[in-house]
């Protein structure tokens, strides 16, 4: 009896097995159907838009970590022509904590402010020949948000969490995938860009056939943190070179005093990002500088970011640029947070940079520059760009840190021993723009009368610089050829104005090649969904056999233990012995995990309803704290509260770390 009874278990359950993979097909098809939703991100209006046909452009949330609620906001740009290949540009701005809709607005994306209201086309915006993907990175900054127990403070976390970005985003729009994939920012994404380059490289070296490797093209890094050791040993030699400091004077020599101290602490305690010893470089000059009365009855500083400019002191430069004044209050608006997916019942309260990322950020790994040779001996190209008059991330740091840089068999920019790459005059429409110098995949560019944020002073300059680095051929496009010109020599023709409409057919062509990549995903998903009921139903086939056979009083062979039985109606019969089944070890999983988690979270900003964030989240745990409050990049209106996150940022008279 007992073997007729376990040998019945053992049948119930390959009964089971066909319901247990039809259930299966039936969950994975619906994590698929919900993964393709990119329509749920389309952005079908924008507030203050030009008149004429909207840019083509998604935004939203992505969630990255669900244990913590992190999500991280993205606004992409299509592409507005296609030159000889598809290409995307992925932007991120600094801070750590600094959105990267200050890229989108005021530096390389399509549209700038005219006012708080009105948005005008960006003349050089880099979205002509590529996609843009601006992301505000970490969580926390900006529009993304996380709890505010969980913010990160290592570079390889947050590297893991934008390669989790970028999964989940190629599934959501996978006609991207096979793009040329460029990575760019500027100040405290000196750090973040080359760790996340590093984590892609690695994904690559394990991508299967489902996980295809990501062609990571190149990266471009303007006025980047990257070096704290000679960067800031450039703040007192900028400033010489400026005559912000005089050489001789009692303040010369106490910052030269501040400066030995801080080498002693760099030689003390080598490849640390931040120093306090050494910021206080830049604060004491910043505060012993300051002279005069300005309009505002304050004493006037230098702007760290334009040395050019004079600001009321503390700021110096924290309410720069003068675009700011408007960004901020246009990314309130209630109908601007509808139109960019962002639940509009949430306070979001914008800042442009969240002091709380930066101050729990506390990053123990090796600085970025301990990266660069190894990227650039992968193969991938790295482009670096300086404003000259930026004093906070200064093109002195900048090209010393190249200079004292060893990397594919050479160091600096020695082409052979004794022979260095020459630096090329560079003038553009006419007018000197700075000078280019290369060597064994390192490019760097100095960008003459120019501050921090290189692309919002000028972006056809800077656009042209991009078109160029990634290669881009105009030969069947069109258009205005750019007069951009090394050392008097015409360089291949680009165009930084909108380009000929005589790309319509070419266009065409690489729509349609992007429409097959989409749906050459989708139908490969398709193929494996196949496959799963294919198996499904021969295994519910060769069921049907085996109960044929016991009918018939055929013996079967005993699913656990492989031993012969025949089928008797006998209780009292031979064949009573145990037929002993397998079992299977059950792993406490994801969801267990998320059920540890009780009682209400410490929290930043406002009240928030997790089930109104569900249709901007490829996939979300069930919580039953849907009342919870989260962080999303400083939801303060208080503008005190906003200018002290701004004063977290890289450098600031504060000293904490941070820069956009």
């Amino acid at each position: 009896m007992a073997a007729t009874t376990n040998a019945g278990r053992s049948m119930a359950s390959w009964r089971r097995l066909p319901t247990l993979i039809a259930a299966f097909t039936l969950s994975w098809t619906s994590s698929f159907v919900a993964a393709a939703g990119s329509a749920d991100y389309f952005v079908h209006d924008l507030p203050g838009a030009p008149d004429g046909p909207l840019l083509k452009m998604h935004a939203g949330h992505i969630e990255v970590t669900p244990e913590t609620n992190g999500n991280l906001f993205f606004w992409h740009f299509q592409n507005k022509h296609i030159a000889n290949k598809q290409r995307t540009v992925i932007w991120l701005n600094g801070g750590p904590g600094c959105s990267s809709e200050d890229g989108a607005l005021m530096e390389i994306g399509p549209y700038r402010l005219k006012d708080e209201n009105t948005l005008v086309y960006n003349d050089g915006a880099w979205n002509e020949f590529a996609n843009v993907l601006f992301v505000d990175n970490p969580v926390g900054t900006g529009f993304s948000y996380v709890d505010t127990n969980a913010y990160i403070h290592e570079l390889t976390e947050m590297a893991a969490n934008f390669i989790t970005f970028l999964e989940r985003w190629f599934a959501l729009f996978p006609e991207y995938e096979h793009d040329d994939l460029y990575i760019a920012g500027e100040s405290y994404a000196g750090q973040h860009i080359p760790y996340i380059a590093q984590a892609i490289i690695e994904r690559n070296k394990n991508a299967g056939p489902i996980s295809h490797k990501w062609n990571l093209a190149g990266l471009l890094i303007g006025n980047g943190w990257v070096s704290p050791k000679e960067q800031y040993d450039a703040y007192l030699q900028f400033a010489y070179e400026k005559g912000i400091v005089k050489k001789g004077t009692d303040l010369a020599t106490r910052l030269e005093n501040q400066q030995r101290l801080c080498q002693l602490r760099i030689t003390e305690i080598p490849d640390k990002i931040d120093y306090p010893e050494c910021e206080e470089i830049l604060q004491d000059m910043l505060q012993q500088t300051a002279s005069g009365v300005g309009a505002s009855g304050k004493q006037q500083c230098y702007n760290m970011y334009d040395v050019r400019l004079k600001d009321d002191y503390p700021s110096c430069g924290m309410a720069w640029p003068p675009d700011l004044k408007s960004v901020t209050p246009y990314l309130r608006k209630k109908e601007v947070i509808k139109a960019l997916n962002i639940n509009e019942n949430k306070s979001t309260g914008w800042t442009e940079c969240n002091g709380q990322v930066g101050m729990n950020f506390h990053p123990k790994t090796k600085p970025s520059i301990t990266l660069l040779p190894g990227i650039l001996s992968s193969g991938v190209p790295i482009l670096l760009f300086s404003g000259a008059e930026d004093l906070i991330c200064n093109h002195l740091g900048t090209e010393a840190l190249i200079s004292n840089m060893q990397w594919n068999g050479g160091k600096g920019f020695e082409l052979t021993p004794g022979t260095w790459a020459t630096r090329r005059d560079w003038t553009f429409e006419g007018e000197p723009a700075g000078f280019w110098q290369q060597a064994r995949n390192l490019t760097y560019v100095l960008f003459y009368n120019s501050s921090h944020m290189v692309p919002f002073d000028y972006p056809r300059r800077t656009r042209d610089m991009l078109d160029r680095f990634m290669g881009v051929d105009i030969s069947s496009i069109g258009g205005q050829p750019t007069d951009s010109r090394l050392d008097g020599e015409k360089l291949p023709e680009t165009t930084v104005g909108g380009a000929a409409g005589n790309s319509t057919s070419n266009q065409a062509a690489e729509k349609a090649k992007l429409e097959m990549a989409k749906w050459e995903a989708y139908r490969k998903s398709g193929e494996l969904v196949l496959v799963i009921v294919i198996v499904a139903a021969a295994v519910w086939g060769w069921f049907v056999w085996k109960e044929r056979r016991k009918t018939a009083g055929q013996g079967y062979i005993g699913v656990a233990t492989g031993e012969r039985h025949s089928i008797s109606t006998n209780p009292s019969g031979p064949h009573q012995g145990n037929v002993s089944g397998g079992g299977r070890t059950r792993g406490q999983g994801l969801e267990g995990f998320r059920n540890k988690r009780s009682g209400r979270r410490d929290v930043e900003a406002q009240d928030f309803d997790e089930n109104e964030l569900d249709d901007l989240h490829l996939s979300k745990p069930e919580d039953p704290h849907a009342d919870s409050r989260y962080s999303i990049g400083g939801a303060s209106d208080d503008e005190e509260e906003e200018e002290e996150g701004r004063k977290t940022e890289k450098g600031g008279p504060s000293g904490q770390a941070g820069r956009s």
